[in-house]
């Protein structure tokens, strides 16, 4: 029983990012990956400070941000689908398995240690609520942005910034 919770817990996908279906693979933190690549909305006020703060905790630098509105984004990256990118947050393992929403999230501060703030939302029961949660503030995250630090969209980071 415990073994099928945690394999709940985390859901990996091997397909390229898009594709709707999912594996449900069991990952331990730091396990079977090195790095982390976050595919993150560079205009949103809300997933800049995210980004910003997860940066200052990757003291090992095992994650790597992706801004999916840089100009230069769809030459690097053409095999990957922009709007499912925009849609939620995704981010991919090194292996190139894709983990996306929540799961997404929980994974990155799980890589920089703070894997706990998230894991609440992870566990059953709570977990479908939370994902349902989640897409409503993806879809308004622009509004709930400027509800939070008055700007509604941002121009872009720079890496530099991040």
């Amino acid at each position: 029983m415990i073994k099928s919770m945690l394999v709940h817990i985390v859901g990996i996908s091997s397909h390229p990012i898009g594709f709707n279906s999912r594996t449900k693979t069991k990952v331990s933190q730091n396990e079977g990956y090195m790095q982390l690549t976050i595919f993150y909305d560079g205009y949103c006020p809300l997933c800049q400070i995210e980004m910003r703060k997860l940066k200052s905790l990757d003291k090992d630098q095992k994650l790597v941000f992706e801004d999916i509105q840089a100009p230069t984004f769809p030459n690097r990256y053409p095999q990957l689908d922009w709007s499912a990118l925009n849609a939620r947050i995704h981010v991919q393992l090194d292996n190139g398995s894709v983990v996306s929403g929540l799961d997404a999230t929980h994974l990155a501060w799980k890589t920089v240690g703070r894997g706990w703030v998230y894991a609440p939302l992870r566990w059953p029961v709570i977990r479908w609520f939370a994902d349902h949660l989640y897409l409503i503030f993806a879809r308004n995250r622009y509004r709930i942005s400027f509800l939070l630090t008055g700007k509604k969209r941002c121009n872009q980071c720079s890496p530099s910034e991040l």
